[in-house]
């Protein structure tokens, strides 16, 4: 499983499903629905997983155990958890945890917001971790939520890119030979365990390169970096309806999207409504230029911020926001501006309070159109890198173009 560099194949998103994915996980998950009712009488298939999560993470070399290290200010194991949650058809997922890390576990599930999640203590070892999590979903106990599933996947907590294909192969394969598991080489001790002391038929199933898992430091640079390619893949550009102000944002986004041509740059008026605004956010863009012309104040902007905290977008991932001021310099002194654009000082330390990093751009303007040409194409890729590197220290910082 730890074959082929990180990241060399697309790795699923871990967390809210971006539209880029929408059509193959649906397609997987309509594919297993309808196996499941087949043959005439059969009820969807039940199926369940375990996380083991008991490690202490040695091999990490640092103290914390590494399915609690944090990847963008999150613990790596919420990634896991998010990637099997949107996975429909998985009914419960059992997570057994030590008991000093059980109250962590439990603030983890509240502040992410993770759903059909359940705890478990973890044993001594890996294998009494999964035994402890089988056996949770094995008793039918008054006033237990947890239902006896027809299949349970045993997944590691620190393998957050898994993909909805892979383990609707394993399950199909579960289904028809009565256990299976992803191809690691050799296979894993889950299959020789199941092919020692059960008597049952087997199948191992080829693995695919991103399901690489979090061994080493390395491990989480590697997983970070991914991630944040993953959700730098959309920007969206908000003005107001002005007239003069729509032509300034139009080629701010033209000239990014000439510049910037592996990413999708969308644009929206920041109007009262914001019906469309409303809609790329519930769609997880979680990138955002406000344009304001000739104004140093942030009242577009802040109206944004606004409605990013009320969407709870921020929750599984910093969203971006970079307030783009175009200025006349020669009109008004910048010493004046400037102390109206120190604000973004104290709004960016508040937003960053529910995970919303805001930077500040500012481009002269008017200038003659060459030059006007290289202050957007220097913008650009301020922007670019603002969103790609998601570097915290830039937080609350104003730039120039």
């Amino acid at each position: 499983m730890e074959r082929g560099p990180p990241g060399s194949s697309r790795p699923t998103e871990p967390g809210p499903c971006l539209s880029g994915q929408r059509g193959a996980d649906q397609a997987a998950s309509a594919s297993l629905q309808s196996a499941a009712r087949a043959r005439p009488g059969r009820h969807p298939l039940a199926v369940a997983a375990v996380l083991p999560a008991g490690g202490c993470g040695e091999r990490m070399g640092v103290p914390t155990p590494k399915q609690f290290c944090p990847i963008l200010g999150r613990p790596l194991i919420s990634y896991t958890l998010q990637a099997l949650e949107r996975v429909c058809w998985i009914k419960d997922i059992v997570v057994a945890v030590t008991g000093e890390n059980m109250e962590v576990m439990k603030s983890i599930i509240q502040k992410y917001q993770h759903k059909r999640i359940s705890l478990v203590e973890a044993g001594v070892t890996r294998h009494r971790s999964i035994f402890n999590g089988l056996k949770a979903l094995a008793e039918d106990q008054l006033n237990c939520k947890l239902s006896k599933p027809e299949i349970v996947i045993i997944h590691d907590a620190v393998r957050p890119f898994v993909e909805e294909d892979i383990l609707l192969k394993v399950v199909t394969a579960a289904k028809e030979h009565g256990c299976s598991d992803c191809d690691l080489e050799f296979g894993t001790e889950c299959l020789q365990l199941a092919l020692k002391y059960c008597c049952t038929k087997a199948k191992l199933v080829e693995g695919s390169p991103d399901l690489w898992k979090v061994t080493y430091k390395r491990d989480l640079y590697a997983a970070e970096s991914i991630i944040k390619e993953r959700i730098s893949q959309e920007i969206c550009v908000v003005t107001d309806t002005k007239e003069d102000n729509k032509h300034v944002s139009h080629l701010l986004e033209e000239v990014l999207k000439s510049e910037l041509n592996h990413v999708k740059v969308t644009s929206e008026a920041l109007c009262h409504a914001g019906r469309d605004l409303q809609k790329i956010i519930l769609d997880q863009c979680y990138n955002f230029v406000c344009v304001n012309v000739m104004t140093s104040d942030f009242q577009e902007t802040q109206k944004l911020l606004s409605m990013l905290e009320e969407s709870n977008l921020s929750i599984l991932y910093p969203v971006v926001v970079v307030s783009v001021h175009f200025l006349d310099f020669k009109l008004v002194p910048p010493s004046q501006k400037m102390e109206n654009l120190m604000l973004i000082r104290e709004c960016a330390k508040e937003v960053k309070k529910r995970n919303i990093w805001l930077c500040g751009l500012l481009i002269s303007y008017p200038q003659d159109e060459q030059k006007l040409q290289e202050s957007l194409r220097e913008g650009a890729i301020i922007i670019a890198s603002l969103i790609k590197e998601r570097n915290s220290g830039l937080i609350g910082q104003l730039l120039i173009a």
